[in-house]
């Protein structure tokens, strides 16, 4: 079941934030939409919070069941049991899977299956022919990941978010996407003017606006359509900037 919940906040940033809080969700776990835009207003008069809406999934309310008392010893352990069943049960189908369709792809890699703090599964796959695995800009990774949080989840009661990794690429490609928005904010800054990126997923978006939010002199926005959007980083004159710098959209 699909829900949505509004908020509002002085920036965008502020309003996802106080959503995901909320909802004790992360940011990947939402699709977010700006309903309106803050406004700074003229010294303050006209000025508007930004408006968002977030989108989530929840499971279907089950029905309720009769209170029983608290469990004997014997029974904690049985229900310990249980549930070292689910997480094995959890586990097998996500290896079942991945190993399938590396199996398809003709790739043999290790992999290594772990739960998150936040109660998702991360994946891990290491071994030689990783790069086709990765892919261009990790599009092929991407495309794993979202095969393998479907075929699982599509046959389950409960949903968990599967986050797919090879050789620990997302880091290592966030950390090259933090250099570059840093570089192309001191370019926006140093010559008085908007800098364009190259067409990026949401993913990839993501950091590049987070990365840029408290950025002072810069603010960052999305333009284009798929595939082809990318982040524009502008420059903001400096009477502008006696607030934190913020990212206009991230998407």
């Amino acid at each position: 079941m699909i829900k949505t919940l509004e908020k509002t906040g002085r920036t965008e940033e502020d309003a996802v934030a106080a959503a995901l809080a909320e909802l004790g969700l992360e940011r990947d776990d939402v699709s977010v939409e700006i309903v309106e835009r803050a406004k700074n207003g003229f010294f303050g008069i006209g000025a508007s919070p930004a408006l968002i809406r977030v989108s989530y999934e929840v499971e279907d309310a089950e029905p309720q069941v009769e209170e029983k008392k608290a469990p004997e010893a014997a029974e904690v352990s049985k229900v310990s049991d249980v549930k070292a069943e689910d997480e094995n049960a959890d586990f097998a189908a996500v290896r079942t899977f991945v190993s399938g369709l590396l199996e398809h792809m003709g790739v043999k890699a290790e992999i290594e299956i772990s739960y998150r703090d936040n109660g998702g599964i991360n994946v891990n796959l290491s071994g030689n022919g990783m790069g086709a695995v990765i892919g261009r800009r990790g599009e092929t990774l991407d495309a794993i990941q979202h095969l393998t949080n479907y075929a699982v989840n599509h046959s389950s009661e409960k949903h968990l978010h599967i986050s797919v990794d090879a050789e620990n690429y997302r880091a290592k490609r966030e950390e090259s996407l933090t250099r570059l928005a840093e570089k192309m904010a001191e370019k926006a800054i140093k010559y008085k003017r908007s800098m364009a990126l190259e067409p990026m997923n949401s993913y990839e978006r993501h950091v590049i606006h987070t990365a840029l939010q408290n950025y002072e002199g810069v603010t960052t926005s999305s333009t284009g359509v798929e595939p082809n959007r990318r982040v524009v980083v502008s420059y903001v004159k400096s009477e502008q900037t006696s607030n934190k710098p913020q990212s206009r959209e991230w998407a």
